[in-house]
């Protein structure tokens, strides 16, 4: 690697603090701006924390950075999906083919704030409260003022990679550009953080190793553990309309539309009405464009260049499989920025695409059909196909989450194992009566054998 250049990075979010670890580590000086506070001095404000999903992908990435084993004291495994019906009854389907396949509920801040200092033990500076307010794409001299003084300067930088998020300001400078192309689509659904409280001695208050869903129809509530006994919850609703954030405006209403539609967790939540109006309500986008990339200096990485919705627990994994290749296309080309860029966006576009249309659908999956009958038994028809053809059918949220498969790849194949189901289901009700031969002759004359990363 060239000796004492310095790559900087706006934004000391997720993706920053990791992918400055492994630039750190092969050589490079590393400097990031972060617009807000450092979260280990002040405290910040709730309502945008929600729990992370950590899978295969993550989980690799932090491997790659030698953070893995840390990282496991901060995170609880999940089996599967614990469904609570509106009578308070209680279903379980499991993520994966066994407890080898599971995923991690980790908290945002606490692994935000792992990052950080494992980056400046490598000796990665952070600077905080440094607004980046412009950028001249051509000579990769950002514009920052200082959110303490208001002082503005001028830094230069021979590569400048944004990893500042859906709101990222690297990327509105990007859009002066000529044919740059960007489109952000809102769903019509906000969410909103609330709190499950820890129980007697601290216990959880629901079983521990599951996320649990409250799936309603046009609306959910979802629960994700934390190691302190809590659960950090985040409820979906229309903004507008029925069963909306629209009808919630006093105490009495909120507590009112919990005990009609979720009323297991009401006597768990004692602070709820506080809780609801001390949080803001999130929205929700999902964002493309292209270039990603500008004059061999400047980049876009995770939600600034791809932001998707939460549905599929992916954003974490996804930004940090950009990581990932990102570090392992500078290896490759030796620090030749422009061909390292343009590879980066060849490779990875064409796979956020596919896992932000993966995300919508999940959404649907997951607010409408977890709780129906033909779903679920759907689901155990594809572990019984995944156990007799390992290699050809692999059920497409196994692909996407306990796998390292492309996200392209696994939404195609994901179609076509759909249509499969639906021609092998139709009209048994016991996984006892499938007909083996037409399973594994549509499978295999439709799926060719997977090459599958751990």
């Amino acid at each position: 690697m060239p000796s004492g250049e310095t790559i900087t990075l706006v934004g000391a979010g997720l993706n920053g603090p990791l992918l400055a670890i492994g630039l750190a580590q092969r050589g490079f000086r590393v400097e990031i701006y972060e617009r807000r506070p450092d979260m280990r001095k002040v405290r910040m404000s709730g309502g945008r924390s929600i729990n992370l999903a950590l899978s295969t992908r993550g989980i690799h990435a932090l491997t790659q950075a030698d953070l893995w084993k840390e990282m496991q004291t901060i995170a609880i495994p999940m089996k599967g999906r614990m469904m609570h019906s509106v009578a308070s009854e209680l279903t379980f389907q499991r993520y994966g083919k066994d407890d080898a396949e599971v995923i991690y509920s980790i908290s945002r801040s606490e692994l935000n704030i792992a990052l950080m200092n494992a980056a400046e033990v490598q000796g990665v500076r952070i600077f905080f409260q440094q607004r980046c307010s412009g950028i001249n794409l051509k000579e990769g001299s950002l514009q920052l003022r200082d959110e303490v003084t208001g002082e503005g300067r001028t830094l230069d930088s021979m590569v400048v990679i944004g990893c500042d998020g859906s709101a990222s300001a690297i990327r509105s400078e990007m859009l002066r550009q000529s044919r740059f192309n960007f489109s952000q689509q809102y769903l019509n659904y906000g969410y909103k953080e609330l709190t499950i409280p820890a129980g007697a001695n601290g216990k959880h208050a629901l079983e521990t190793h599951a996320l649990h869903i409250w799936p309603r129809g046009n609306h959910m509530l979802i629960a994700l553990p934390n190691v302190d006994g809590t659960f950090a919850c985040i409820l979906f609703l229309p903004f507008e309309g029925m069963d909306s954030f629209a009808q919630l405006n006093t105490h009495s209403e909120v507590v009112d539309f919990f005990r009609a539609r979720f009323p297991d967790v009401v006597p768990l939540m004692p602070g709820l009405a506080e809780n609801f109006f001390a949080n803001p309500t999130g929205a929700m986008v999902t964002i493309q464009c292209s270039p990603w990339h500008a004059e061999g200096r400047v980049l876009l990485l995770g939600d600034a260049a791809h932001a998707i919705v939460p549905f599929f627990g992916q954003g974490i994994n996804c930004g940090f499989e950009d990581c990932t290749q990102l570090l392992e296309l500078i290896g490759q080309h030796r620090g030749d920025w422009a061909p390292i860029f343009a590879e980066f966006e060849k490779r990875r576009k064409v796979n956020t695409d596919a896992i932000a249309d993966l995300a919508l659908e999940n959404f649907v999956e997951m607010r409408d059909r977890v709780g129906d009958a033909r779903f679920l038994f759907r689901k155990k028809v594809e572990l019984a196909l995944e156990a007799k053809l390992p290699k050809v059918f692999v059920p497409k949220y196994s692909m996407v989450t306990f796998h390292r498969i492309p996200y392209a790849t696994a939404l195609e194949r994901g179609r076509v194992q759909d249509r499969i189901l639906t021609e092998l289901c139709e009209g048994i009700e016991r996984v006892e009566d499938l007909d083996w031969s037409k399973a594994e002759q549509l499978i295999t004359s439709q799926l060719l054998p997977l090459e599958i990363a751990a």
